[in-house]
């Protein structure tokens, strides 16, 4: 269980295996008082990220949540993807980090809009943060908003954003058996993008076909996604998916700007509280 939230959710679908000792932790009693915590606590957030979704829906916004563990890819994969459609769709980028405002600036060098959260020691996001960031953000002004999630490949899956899609990013680096450890992330996501599939050659203990087997037998019934950011076809696949879901969302194309102004549920407070 995370520290920090509470998060751990018992998790159903168990693989046992008879090779050895093992202990499921999923399988311990926790008192009544935990169970009412996490509950609440999960509660609380939807209920933040339904008045998310509301605003994004308001102004025709498309949101993605972009997970993964850390090195995988994910804000090199924003700047490729920026590079190659920023001029057809109008980004901007959330950033969760626990500390620095490095992958923000990165993105902010493409002449992107970029928020940056410092969670300070939560390994995830919430909905309340993700919030907080959208007051930095014209919405009126975008098509896309992506929302790079705390390197992660637990405590993430657990917590809704407000976003439309989850997408979780895999690296030729790490393996093909993450979808078979952390089954919960795997999913929970709508789509899944293999990374740094240029490296391939020179890994000769990744499987594509092990990979993908291990996301089926995860749950995940999404498509599946080979890229890289160093060769010049790397990213069509997903490009191309981007493309379509985000004018799906915009029909008819929303105006440019809009009179009314960006509206939030939450009354003025002093400085540094929650708006």
């Amino acid at each position: 269980m995370c520290n920090d939230c509470g998060c751990g959710v018992p998790d159903q679908h168990r693989v046992h295996s008879t090779s050895g000792p093992r202990i499921d932790a999923t399988l311990r009693q926790r008192a009544p008082s935990v169970i009412q915590m996490v509950g609440d606590l999960l509660s609380a957030n939807n209920n933040d990220a339904r008045h998310n979704r509301e605003h994004f829906e308001q102004h025709q916004v498309l949101a993605i949540n972009l997970m993964s563990s850390p090195g995988a890819g994910k804000t090199a994969l924003l700047e490729a993807t920026i590079d190659l459609i920023g001029s057809e769709l109008a980004i901007g980028v959330i950033e969760g980090d626990l500390e620095t405002e490095n992958d923000a600036n990165r993105i902010r060098a493409k002449g992107v809009p970029a928020v940056q959260i410092t969670t300070g020691n939560a390994c995830h996001l919430d909905a309340v943060m993700v919030h907080d960031a959208l007051h930095h953000l014209d919405l009126d002004k975008l098509d896309v908003v992506f929302i790079e999630n705390v390197g992660n490949l637990v405590c993430p899956a657990a917590f809704d954003l407000g976003q439309h899609f989850n997408v979780a990013l895999l690296s030729v680096t790490e393996g093909d058996d993450k979808p078979a450890k952390y089954p919960v992330m795997f999913r929970s996501s709508d789509l899944v993008i293999v990374t740094k599939t240029d490296l391939l050659p020179h890994l000769d203990d990744f499987s594509l076909q092990r990979a993908e087997a291990a996301l089926r037998s995860s749950g995940f019934g999404g498509p599946l996604l080979e890229t890289t950011v160093r060769q010049p076809d790397g990213l069509a696949g997903w490009t191309g998916w981007l493309r379509q879901t985000a004018l799906a969302r915009r029909q008819p194309r929303k105006p440019l700007s809009r009179p009314a102004e960006h509206q939030h549920r939450h009354p003025a407070t002093a400085a540094g509280q929650t708006p």
